[in-house]
């Protein structure tokens, strides 16, 4: 099936169509070609196509009923960066390697991109068209940005071309030569953070943010995920481990000239952990009270000494106080105007925030105070582009000098552009499918063994994440420390998944909804992959109905309506197991972040164990003894462990990647 395909250019109210036709087609007999639309526009402007009909299947998303007359069809707001129309459905390819766009009976669809060189264009708009709002200009992206308006109508031909496919099409006259100023980094991420004070932080990105705002105790090597000094210079441990005496560096101060001193530690912690305090209920408190629960008092020695008192002695101290959820605030900044404070956070890091224009960009500037070592970027740019495509069309065409989450079908292509570096290592996420064990059908143990026999992982990580992930047994990742490799395996085996549904009371099989963000920190591929997913449970005879969220409301949605099956994934920043067993399965840390509610006492009594010695070989026991009892559990399906995979643009020096994988680390970079 061919699609008819109408581009339109929109400059403020004007509005040109550029051309109108078909894309290039393919006789089945022959092979002759026929000029179509998209090849006369490549012999007048030059024509980036990301994603193409070789990718297996696609399938239209982000439709609106066919109108009358498409060309009068606007947009009630239109979005200045890229819009999905469709996106590659992974899977075995129709018999006769035909491409269709299956769209359930909609016949059209909607794309929106954006070129910062499209040659300038002087037609006038129709009286009868609606005005679209002019992208708005910043010294961080100095040429002008024109919509491109990219309409798809079914049409009557059998085969789709790669032209015709096209996921995002970028028009413009020169090569690619757009630059942000030298002394600003401009980042594209998969969202921009809902809130910036690190205690309530929730995804990834946000923490990224975050960690260039504020600072830990402690913090992790820039080579390793060794622990090494932060604001604390140095620290002492009691013998019996029930006492931590940490003293501060001299001279530091918060972004508001306030001094950084024990007190302030003690105001940071003690609005966690300590619920007569005056701000304990000043906010949605998140990870971090997991971190600091073998906290039991926090005292201030004198103004450069802070001592955490623990209810038992905590081998993972270090690593947890590490954690950007960790970090100090600025008590008078946030006891000023708690309610603001995720909007206008204080720190002590290397930036601070100098704007933020909700739904475009947040821009950090220096902090020329810094006690140590000064950023290199004058400016650093954090802009939220959930959608894949767009990420890459910005870098390409040079809004954003660094991007991440790259889409896994585009890796090999950056690798081979010009102008364009790709970083690949692996980290230590793992990516899950998880149940709520409290709700039924998943209460049942054999229930959610079958899912785990269904699901094709080896699959997954072939297919779709075209080898930038690694197929999980279990929550940790093979070859670190406390890895268990002789844990339960789940090989795709459908015909034991039926047998374990069939035990269960489930013959027939069972009907339920999986829950999915469109994007989101360390969720890879996460619609292509549920939907592999999907189809898996299908041949087994479960019914699973997908339900796709945006990403900056999905973890709060998941938390608020504990869904029976859900898509997440964690990272750690060390490989200590603590960091990831202790808040995805001790019981007490539910509803967050043990959020299928799992309950094992005896896992419950190897994690109190593993992370109270300091005994390196009796925690690898331990937590190897976990491992094996939660894998038979089956609390979530493991699917894989992600390989971060970050683009930059060519003139980007000096980007490394962090081995944990949760850091992204741009206060070093330069640009040439």
């Amino acid at each position: 099936m061919m699609m008819a395909i109408r581009v339109l250019a929109l400059t403020g109210p004007s509005r040109t169509v550029l051309g109108e036709g078909c894309g290039s087609r393919q006789t089945q007999n022959n092979g002759r070609r026929e000029r179509g639309l998209l090849d006369d526009l490549s012999s007048r402007y030059r024509l980036i196509f990301l994603g193409h009909a070789q990718s297996p299947r696609f399938q239209i998303q982000s439709v609106r009923p066919r109108p009358q007359a498409l060309e009068r069809k606007t947009p009630a707001k239109a979005p200045s960066r890229a819009l999905r129309v469709f996106s590659p459905i992974r899977g075995p390819s129709p018999a006769d390697s035909s491409h269709a766009i299956c769209g359930h009976g909609t016949s059209f669809a909607q794309l929106w991109v954006t070129s910062p060189t499209l040659p300038s264009i002087e037609t006038p708009a129709r009286s009868n068209h609606p005005r679209v709002a002019r992208p708005r200009r910043s010294r961080y992206n100095e040429t002008r940005s024109i919509a491109i308006h990219l309409t798809l109508e079914r049409a009557t031909m059998s085969r789709l071309t790669p032209f015709a496919a096209a996921l995002v099409i970028v028009l413009h006259a020169t090569s690619i030569s757009a630059q942000t100023p030298r002394d600003v980094l401009v980042v594209g991420m998969e969202a921009e953070p809902p809130g910036l004070d690190p205690g309530q932080a929730l995804g990834i990105h946000t923490l990224r943010v975050t960690a260039e705002i504020f600072e830990t105790l402690v913090a992790t090597a820039p080579d390793s995920t060794d622990t090494v000094p932060g604001l604390a210079e140095s620290w002492t441990t009691s013998a019996d481990g029930l006492a931590w005496t940490f003293k501060l560096r001299k001279g530091v101060r918060f972004h508001d000239g306030t001094a950084l001193d024990a007190n302030a530690v003690k105001f940071t912690f003690d609005r966690i952990i300590d619920p007569s305090h005056p701000h304990a209920k000043s906010g949605k408190w998140t990870f971090v009270t997991g971190y600091l629960s073998s906290v039991k008092a926090v005292e201030v020695l004198d103004p450069q000494t802070v001592q955490l008192q623990l209810k038992y002695p905590t081998g993972s101290l270090l690593a947890l106080l590490a954690l950007p959820n960790c970090a100090i605030v600025s008590p008078t900044a946030f006891a000023k105007s708690p309610a603001d404070f995720d909007a206008k956070p204080v720190g002590s890091g290397r930036y601070k925030v100098e704007s933020w224009e909700r739904g475009s960009r947040l821009v950090l500037r220096r902090n020329d105070d810094y006690w140590g070592s000064k950023g290199k970027p004058q400016t650093l740019v954090y802009r939220g582009l959930a959608e894949a495509n767009a990420r890459v069309a910005e870098l390409l065409t040079g809004g954003v000098d660094l991007i991440l989450p790259i889409p896994p079908d585009f890796v090999a292509r950056l690798e081979k552009t010009s102008g364009v570096t790709v970083h690949k290592a692996p980290g230590l996420t793992v990516w899950y499918v998880g149940f709520n064990v409290e709700k039924k059908p998943f209460t049942d143990r054999r229930v959610r063994q079958a899912f785990s026999h269904a699901v094709n992982r080896e699959a997954i990580t072939r297919d779709i994440l075209k080898g930038t992930g690694i197929p999980a047994i279990g929550p940790l990742l093979p070859g670190t420390w406390a890895f268990e490799p002789n844990v339960r395996k789940y090989p795709y085996d459908a015909a034991a998944a039926r047998k374990l549904l069939a035990e269960a009371g489930y013959p027939n099989g069972l009907e339920t909804d999986l829950w999915v963000p469109e994007s989101g920190s360390g969720m890879q591929a996460p619609v292509e992959m549920a939907t592999v997913i999907q189809a898996n449970l299908a041949a087994v005879g479960v019914k699973a109905q997908l339900k796709t969220f945006e990403w900056g409301s999905y973890l709060g949605k998941v938390r608020a309506e504990a869904p029976a099956l859900f898509a997440l994934s964690w990272f750690l920043k060390s490989e200590d197991p603590d960091l990831s067993m202790y808040p995805l399965f001790y019981s007490k840390n539910q509803p967050l972040p043990n959020r299928s509610n799992y309950n094992n006492s005896e896992v419950d009594q190897l994690l109190v164990q593993a992370r109270q010695t300091g005994d390196r070989a009796r925690r690898v026991e331990l937590y190897r003894r976990a491992q094996r009892v939660i894998v038979e559990d089956a609390p979530m399906v493991f699917v894989d462990h992600e390989v971060q995979v970050v683009a930059t643009r060519a003139g980007v020096k000096g980007f490394r990647l962090h081995p944990s994988g949760f850091d992204l680390r741009v206060e070093n970079v330069t640009k040439e």
